[in-house]
C-alpha cells in the first residue's frame, strides 16, 4: 500500500537528509522504489520541500538540484576537524595494525596446515629407517669388499654399451657419406638444407660420441673388485 501524500513528503525529507549531497528528482526516484512511490509523487514531494524551505533547490538548465539545508547540521570548528583528523589517523593506524596482525596468522595458519600430523610424521620416520637401514647393508658389503654386481652383469652391460657405440660410428658414418653424395655440386647453403629436412647433428641435441667413447674405454681400465 503506498503512503499517503504527508508520509512520502517525510520518507523523502529522510531521504534527502541522510544522503546530504545534491540531487535529482531520479536519483530519489529510484532509490525510493521500494516505498512503491512513482517519479511523480516523488517530484511533488521534492517541490514542496523546496518552496517550504525544508531542502534547498538549484536550476541548473533544465535540470533541478535539490540538497539538504546545511544549516540544521552541526559543522565542526577547526579545532574539531583537526581532533578529528588525528582520530582518524589513529584508527586508520589500528586497521593497518589489525592488518598485518590478520596477515601472519594467515600465514601461521597455512604453515600449520602444510605441516605433517604425527601420524605422517611416524610413517616417515619408518620410511627413512628402512631406506637407511637398506644402505647401511650396502655400505658394509662395500667396505668388506663384496662384489654388488656379478662379472657376467658386468660384462653383459659393456658389451651391450660396446654394440651401441659400434651401431652409432657405423650409422654416424653411413650418413656423412650419403649427405656429401647428396650437397656435393648442391647450390643450397648446407645448414639451411639441413634446417629444410630436419636434420639435426649430435652436438645439435647435445650429446657426443667421442665422450661416450671415452667412457667405454675407462671402464674397460678399470680394475674388477675381487
Amino acid at each position: 500500500m503506498a503512503p499517503k501524500s504527508n508520509s512520502t513528503e517525510e520518507i523523502v525529507l529522510n531521504f534527502v537528509n541522510e544522503q546530504n549531497r545534491p540531487l535529482n528528482s531520479q536519483n530519489v526516484a529510484d532509490f525510493l522504489q521500494k516505498f512503491n512511490l512513482k517519479k511523480a509523487a516523488v517530484q511533488k514531494a521534492l517541490d514542496t520541500l523546496a518552496d517550504n524551505g525544508r531542502i534547498s533547490s538549484k536550476e541548473y538548465g533544465k535540470q533541478k538540484i535539490y540538497l539538504a539545508r546545511q544549516d540544521q547540521f552541526d559543522i565542526p570548528n577547526n579545532d574539531e576537524l583537526n581532533q578529528m583528523k588525528e582520530e582518524n589517523a589513529g584508527l586508520q593506524q589500528q586497521l593497518e595494525e589489525y592488518r598485518k596482525a590478520i596477515s601472519e596468522l594467515d600465514g601461521e595458519i597455512k604453515a600449520l596446515q602444510s605441516n605433517l600430523t604425527l601420524e605422517q610424521i611416524l610413517d616417515k620416520e619408518t620410511e627413512l629407517r628402512s631406506e637407511v637401514k637398506v644402505m647401511e647393508e650396502k655400505l658394509e658389503k662395500l667396505r668388506e669388499g663384496v662384489t654388488l654386481v656379478k662379472p657376467e652383469e658386468r660384462k653383459a652391460v659393456q658389451d651391450l654399451f660396446a654394440e651401441k657405440i659400434r651401431q652409432w660410428r657405423r650409422r654416424k658414418r653411413m650418413f656423412k657419406d650419403l649427405w656429401d653424395t647428396i650437397t656435393e655440386n648442391s647450390p643450397k647453403d648446407l645448414k639451411e638444407f639441413k634446417e629444410e629436412l630436419g636434420l639435426e647433428y649430435d652436438e645439435d641435441v647435445g650429446v657426443c660420441l667421442q665422450s661416450l667413447c671415452n667412457l667405454q674405454q675407462n671402464g674397460k681400465k678399470r680394475p674388477r673388485s675381487q
